[in-house]
């Protein structure tokens, strides 16, 4: 009796792996060609006239510290990004928050510029807000990183305004002691 139940379950485990094409000889899925496709496709949602230089941020944000705009800043690094150093009363969604931007800015024409580090994050972002429904986002090219290496103004958390005199992506310290990671 026990022998048959192996033969029978042996048998319908090969039916099924027939069925699925072996499931464990599939080929590997190539992710790195699947994030540039989606990459390309949330792009080519961006239209070129939206695509904007940090001296065209600056030109906005003065506008909006004058009172002349009511353009919307949006800084889409992480927190502690944010928190180390940011263009002052721009706002602040992690990237992988796109999705809450419908219940934060209800207006479909509303004018939005989105920065992050470089430009790849805010590149998805931007993209997912076209594919929503938004028409007036604006991608701002080479981020806070070329926003820093003009020298235009900047404010942290901790300290109020700074001036960044160099701009490095991982700066490299030598501690003897570091507690609070």
């Amino acid at each position: 009796m026990n022998r048959t139940r192996t033969a029978l379950s042996c048998a319908a485990l090969t039916f099924s792996l027939a069925l699925t094409g072996g499931a464990f000889s599939a080929p590997p899925v190539d992710l790195q060609s699947g994030e540039k496709a989606v990459f390309d496709e949330l792009s080519g949602l961006i239209p070129k006239d939206k695509i904007k230089t940090v001296d065209d941020l600056y030109k906005t944000w003065q506008d909006v510290q004058n009172g002349k705009s009511k353009a919307i800043i949006i800084d889409i690094r992480t927190e502690a990004e944010f928190d180390a150093g940011h263009i002052q009363d721009s706002n602040n969604v992690d990237s992988g928050h796109a999705y809450t931007m419908p219940k934060k800015v209800e207006e479909a024409d509303a004018e939005i510029w989105v920065t992050c580090r470089t430009k790849h994050r805010a590149t998805y972002f931007v993209g997912l807000l076209y594919k929503y429904g938004y028409k007036n986002v604006y991608l701002v090219e080479e981020g806070i990183a070329a926003w820093a290496k003009k020298g235009y103004p900047m404010v942290t958390k901790y300290m109020g305004k700074i001036e960044v005199k160099e701009y490095e992506k991982e700066l490299k310290e030598n501690f003897q002691f570091r507690e609070n990671k």
